[in-house]
């Protein structure tokens, strides 16, 4: 089974769109959506959901009223002024603010009454679907939650279940933009990456990035330059930037309004007979001849 993690450095370069596009193309493909901080790969493929699990991830402080003695002792070690005050008829009475809470269990080792819990905390839940395209295993991650590196490992870990289960040839990953932990945790392991650009100066600096990422992993590494025809120039910088950096180029796709249109309707775009469609399909070509070489 082969593995394609589809990044980028930067957010908004298309990268679920070609994703989404790819996943229509594959042979029998299962599919995992690691972007858990914006998940949006759903708006394109519909996934009619399965099953759903809860995630936790972390702890979070709570105060027991009853044994609270109201010393303040925990407001006042708190550095994220997560602990709230409220003056009653019986005293002060504290409680935690979730959304301010880091989960670093100061409060709960100081507290002299021993009055303040400190359970997992509830910060998402991770779904099995299915689509058109095939099985998808996707995350939502809740607000201000943290861990979403975890989540990913989640998220690819039963994806990959799946696909050995099924004796599925290909997972396909939609990963996250940067070179943070939910991006470490979506490559490592991964067979090949794909690193979509655009021709941006901005883009230029966050491809160099990403590129180290894979070669510090070991994993080889294709980049696609979208939107190549707004800077052709650029384009051409950055392809070579990519060969001198030992990654292979799987092609340009061009600027299309067609893409937009697609987005709105809830389709692939290479559901639509467009420019961009017919670029992404031979960056696909690339991309899976370079796959079955690896295998």
């Amino acid at each position: 089974m082969n593995e394609l993690t589809i990044i980028s450095g930067k957010g908004g370069t298309g990268k679920t769109s070609i994703a989404a596009s790819f996943a229509l193309l594959a042979d029998r493909p299962v599919i995992a959506d690691c972007d858990v901080d914006a998940a949006d790969l759903h708006l394109i493929l519909a996934p009619r959901v399965l099953s759903r699990q809860q995630f936790y991830a972390g702890h979070e402080a709570f105060i027991r009223q009853d044994a609270c003695s109201g010393c303040g002792l925990c407001e006042e070690l708190c550095r994220f002024g997560a602990i709230s005050s409220e003056e009653t008829g019986a005293g002060k009475a504290f409680a935690i603010m979730p959304l301010r809470c880091e989960g670093c269990g100061v409060c709960v080792r100081f507290c002299p009454e021993k009055a303040i819990d400190f359970p997992e905390r509830l910060s998402g839940e991770w779904m099995v679907s299915q689509t058109r395209c095939g099985p998808m295993v996707h995350a939502r991650l809740g607000i201000a939650a943290e861990n979403s590196g975890k989540l990913v490992s989640t998220v690819r870990r039963q994806a990959r279940r799946i696909a050995m289960e099924e004796n599925r040839p290909l997972l396909l990953v939609d990963g996250p933009p940067g070179i943070g932990c939910p991006v470490t945790a979506s490559v490592t392991g991964a067979s090949m990456v794909l690193v979509v650009t655009e021709p941006t100066v901005s883009g230029e600096h966050d491809l160099e990035r990403v590129l180290a990422l894979a070669r510090h992993f070991e994993i080889k590494a294709m980049v696609c330059v979208n939107k190549w025809d707004l800077n052709g120039e650029m384009a051409a910088r950055i392809e070579e930037k990519s060969r001198l950096s030992g990654a292979l180029i799987a092609g340009r796709i061009r600027y299309d309004s067609a893409v937009t249109k697609a987005q709105i309707q809830g389709h692939g775009v290479i559901e639509l007979e467009c420019g961009a469609a017919n670029d992404i399909r031979l960056a696909w070509q690339r991309v899976s001849e370079e796959l079955d070489r690896q295998a």
